[in-house]
């Protein structure tokens, strides 16, 4: 279909903001589709019971660090963030900085394609990044490593755009495209290790910008510059946090991502159909109707980069056009292919390719900006519809169990039996603090104990999470009563705490009745490591006014020896 420009009821030209002299273009359409969203999100964040890498990461922001076994230290700081200013611990305040930092994320993502396609490739790309589940949820709801790694990422690609390109009016009205490296590339090198700093992912984006910069002829004159040399050496400067907390823990992080978290298990071959499913997996997530155009659009600028390969563009737009493909190309496909590739291999987790498909996203845009306003409205509007409906239908059963059977807010009757419904496993974290606080033993035993463990490390959260509140500056350990993880999987655990401290002091065990199939096993692990480990009592947990879990409480008195660590 052809475009037939700009819709007017899409971009008022009178419906600006100036800020810091720069003219921001903003429009109705636009504000609404940022208000809109950051409202949704905000309902969401508020219903959603937490989930385990979210409590996992608040205790990032109870032990503060130059940074943790398995993460770089921005996610303590955007999980803190919310908690920190109201003092209250609830989902809702460990998601505060997940929804301010993602409204600045689609800002940026808005400024990048209106400077290098215009305002109306923007307000879609905003649009089009506001509607997929796996950005607003996974960047804009959840408290995760990826809120600040979105925020650098978008940085980077606004910052990339405006050092290598100028302003697409400045070409269609026959501006040259020549270059010449300025300050901003130290900005670009600083940007990328926040960016690091956030999540290792960032390393890749630096890889990308470098991959860029040496395929275009005109920007190979980076590798003179001193700019370039200032650039390396902030990026460097900025990770300092990394190689301070690694060289002083035998550099376990990253031998953590690079090699542990493969081992073990048989060898697996690689399957070229495991990673077709790996990526129909990932458009799900993206949600089809957008998913799959998002992955046809790669695919045909791929092509086209390949076709001017063999013919290369002959005027200032036909480059312009080439080299603005090449640069989102080379920022999000290494991560977004690479990731869904190695799928083949062995599992990955939704979030590792998304940066790489959040930057696509500019691709997608341009593309369906030439439909007819109709048929793209329908579009727009028909997935974001589809979305709600069924994101709200998820969120209701997380919270209420509408799907549950039995139940009290169950449809129709329910359709999952409660004991083989996995979302149970998310618990209530405020329905836990109140059932802990209305035991008066419970909270005698916890207020008397010199600490809490638990036999998993995101356990571990949720427990910290309730009982925070409940004890704070009570009993003989003041301010708050240490929660730790006995576990051979004790990810930051191992770091946070020496075990050798533990030694003559008294615990409460707390525990879940769902991990331990045979209760006769509950304590048998710990039962070398205490003098006395006897029952303090159980705790149901509840949703739609049915049972989903039982928490087990133990009293543990005097500690005999150091619970061993596999690492720290």
């Amino acid at each position: 279909m052809t475009s037939r420009g700009p819709s007017p009821v899409l971009f008022n030209p009178s419906d600006r903001l100036t800020m810091g002299g720069i003219n921001w273009h903003w429009n109705r359409p636009l504000m609404g589709v940022l208000l809109g969203g950051l409202l949704w999100r905000g309902w969401v964040a508020w219903n959603l019971p937490t989930g385990f890498d979210e409590v996992y990461y608040y205790l990032y922001s109870r032990h503060l660090s130059w940074s943790y076994f398995d993460h770089p230290p921005m996610v303590a700081l955007t999980t803190g963030l919310g908690w920190w200013l109201t003092g209250v611990i609830t989902p809702f305040t460990l998601r505060l900085g997940a929804l301010l930092l993602h409204g600045i994320s689609l800002v940026l993502l808005y400024r990048t394609a209106a400077h290098l396609y215009n305002r109306r490739t923007g307000f879609l790309a905003v649009a089009i990044a506001s509607l997929v589940p796996l950005f607003w949820i996974g960047f804009g709801v959840l408290t995760s490593p990826d809120n600040a790694l979105i925020l650098f990422w978008s940085l980077v690609l606004y910052g990339a755009a405006l050092e290598f390109f100028p302003h697409h009016e400045a070409i269609r009205t026959g501006g040259g495209l020549s270059y010449q490296p300025s300050w901003r590339l130290a900005g670009l090198g600083m940007g990328i290790g926040l960016a690091a700093l956030s999540k290792y992912h960032g390393f890749i984006l630096g890889f990308g910008l470098l991959g860029f910069c040496l395929t275009r002829r005109r920007t190979q004159k980076i590798l003179i510059s001193p700019w370039m040399g200032l650039a390396v050496g902030l990026g460097l400067a900025v990770l300092t946090p990394l190689w301070v907390w690694n060289s002083h823990h035998d550099w376990i992080s990253f031998r953590f991502h690079l090699f542990m978290r493969f081992e073990g298990g048989e060898p697996r071959p690689y399957r070229i159909l495991d990673a077709l499913v790996t990526g129909l997996v990932g458009v799900a997530y993206l949600w089809p109707s957008l998913g799959f155009p998002l992955w046809w659009v790669t695919g045909r600028a791929i092509w086209r980069q390949f076709l001017a390969m063999l013919q290369p563009p002959l005027s200032a737009v036909e480059q312009y056009g080439r080299d603005r493909d090449a640069l989102i190309l080379w920022l999000s496909l290494p991560i977004a292919l690479g990731f869904t590739l190695l799928g083949g291999k062995q599992q990955i987790y939704p979030a590792w390719p998304a940066p790489g498909l959040w930057g696509l996203t500019l691709l997608l845009a341009h593309s369906v900006s030439a439909w007819r306003p109709i048929p793209l409205r329908r579009w727009l509007v028909g997935s974001g519809v589809a979305i709600t409906v069924v994101c709200t239908l998820a969120l209701l059963h997380l919270s209420l169990g509408i799907l549950q059977k039995p139940g009290d807010y169950s449809l129709l009757g329910g359709f999952v039996p409660v004991e083989q419904d996995g979302s149970t496993t998310l618990l209530n974290v405020e329905q836990l603090r109140h059932r802990l606080k209305e035991d008066p033993a419970v909270m005698a035993a916890i207020q008397q104990s010199d600490f809490v463990f638990t036999d998993e490390f995101y356990l571990s959260g949720y427990v910290d999470m309730a009982v925070y509140p409940l004890i704070d500056g009570q009993g003989p350990v003041g301010d708050h009563r240490p929660v730790t993880c006995f576990s051979q999987d004790p990810r930051g655990f191992a770091f946070w705490f020496n075990p050798d401290d533990w030694v003559g002091q008294n615990a409460v065990y707390i525990t879940l009745k769902s991990l331990h199939p045979e209760l006769a096993q509950v304590t048998a692990e710990y039962q070398d490591f205490f003098e006395t480990l006897v029952p303090l009592g159980e705790i149901d947990l509840t949703r739609g006014g049915v049972t989903t879990d039982t928490v087990l409480l133990y009293q543990a008195q005097t500690m005999v020896q150091a619970y061993p660590y596999p690492y720290g």
